[in-house]
């Protein structure tokens, strides 16, 4: 294996855009997606996703490319594809696959390919390494390498990007680790755990996502206790959250490509082994159940009367245009299907995908004469309104993310939080 002259990031997504750039300030790096319409957005200083400014797209010596005659006989392969689950809830490796044999029609032998996506223990090695094979006729461990280095960004989150965190890393063959805590290295200065094998830095990443999917639904269990007694729960997390030890977690919704599915990858692989992964698939329950608890409460606090309804928000976090697996969806739904008449506003997400994957028509702009709102994503610009302007006297403010506490105590609305 030589020194390492180019790399290449298969998937310029919300992980694999950020590691490029980040990666070509020390290397020579060309990106590849097979979405042309995205690589001609990059190209032009675009990032949909919002992860980079124009600015930072114009400065990087990042090359882009959707033909993969490009990224021919490179050095090193690093994967950041999608993972997601099927409609039952199974693991969806086709992304990982296809990329596998995308690298494999193209690497030359002494590859190193290094797989981000999140996946459960054994996929690299079981499975991406003979799709590799298959692909080139080459055999894996002797005439190219395999790695792995688990992505932890945060989508939206400006602090803890992918140059500023600890990175995990893991090799084939101990020279093949040495390589890639140099290579990622270079991009987060020297901030690297080698992690003892393929498999451990795998499972060490399932399991990050799991476990805040466990807190959260704790939290949310709890919430839907004390909604039930007329106990704020903020009120009992404000007060708890003083101990020093207490994990400070908040009831809600949780969708996105990563906590909401990667507890079924984890939940796969126990089974795969003879575990009953109880816990894990408890948790999956209960905020998978989220968005149909408050659809329920909200119908049963507007006395299960027919209301003109208005959703703020409907990415699955605050201020990212994301709309992976939101579970916002869930709610519109549920709620059109007892009779309201909804309305959905979120100012970052794309109008033209909310239609095609979820049939709603995204308003452009906001009334006044609503029964209810309903506040289900704290995007910044939220923040600023005041509700009871767009609520008839006596409606509902149902503030899912506790945007606006200070309605708890109107005198001209109804206030309802988790």
């Amino acid at each position: 294996m030589a020194q390492l002259q180019k790399v290449a990031v298969i998937g310029l997504g919300y992980v694999g855009l950020p590691l490029a750039v980040a990666l070509a300030k020390s290397q020579a790096v060309t990106g590849f997606d097979i979405n042309v319409e995205r690589v001609s957005e990059l190209r032009a200083g675009h990032d949909r996703t919002n992860e980079l400014t124009s600015d930072d797209l114009k400065a990087s010596d990042l090359a882009v490319t959707s033909d993969p005659s490009d990224i021919q006989g490179c050095d090193i392969y690093i994967v950041a594809v999608p993972t997601p689950v099927d409609e039952a809830k199974n693991p969806d490796l086709a992304a990982v696959t296809g990329a596998s044999t995308l690298v494999g029609d193209v690497m030359a032998k002494g590859a190193i390919v290094v797989f981000e996506s999140t996946v459960y223990p054994g996929v690299t090695e079981d499975v991406c390494g003979p799709a590799l094979e298959a692909a080139s006729n080459l055999e894996c461990g002797k005439d190219f390498y395999l790695g792995y280095s688990p992505e932890r960004i945060n989508p939206g989150d400006k602090v803890h990007t992918v140059d500023k965190i600890t990175k995990v890393v893991a090799g084939q063959t101990p020279e093949v680790a040495e390589i890639l805590t140099k290579l990622y290295g270079a991009m987060n200065n020297g901030d690297i755990f080698v992690a003892k094998s393929i498999r451990a830095a795998e499972a060490a990443k399932v399991i990050e996502n799991s476990q805040r999917d466990i807190n959260i639904a704790f939290i949310n269990e709890v919430a839907m206790i004390f909604d039930r007694m007329g106990l704020p729960v903020q009120d009992v997390l404000e007060a708890a959250g003083t101990k020093w030890n207490f994990l400070k977690f908040s009831p809600g919704l949780v969708g996105g490509h990563c906590i909401g599915v990667d507890p079924f990858y984890l939940a796969h692989a126990a089974k795969a082994h003879g575990h009953d992964p109880e816990i894990i698939l408890a948790g999956r329950r209960i905020n998978d159940g989220m968005s149909a608890y408050i659809t329920e409460r909200v119908h049963e606090l507007l006395d299960n009367r027919q209301s003109d309804i208005l959703v703020l928000g409907l990415t699955f976090k605050e201020n990212v245009p994301d709309l992976r697996n939101s579970q916002v969806r869930s709610i519109v739904d549920g709620l059109a299907a007892l009779g309201h008449r909804v309305q959905v506003h979120d100012p970052l997400a794309d109008p033209v995908e909310a239609d095609r994957h979820y049939g709603i028509t995204l308003q452009k702009s906001l009334s006044d004469d609503y029964d209810c709102i309903i506040g289900a994503v704290a995007h910044d610009e939220y923040k600023n309104i005041t509700p009871e302007n767009l609520i008839k006297p006596g409606g509902l403010i149902a503030d899912l993310k506790a945007i606006w506490p200070d309605a708890a105590t109107s005198d001209v609305c109804r206030y309802w939080s988790l």
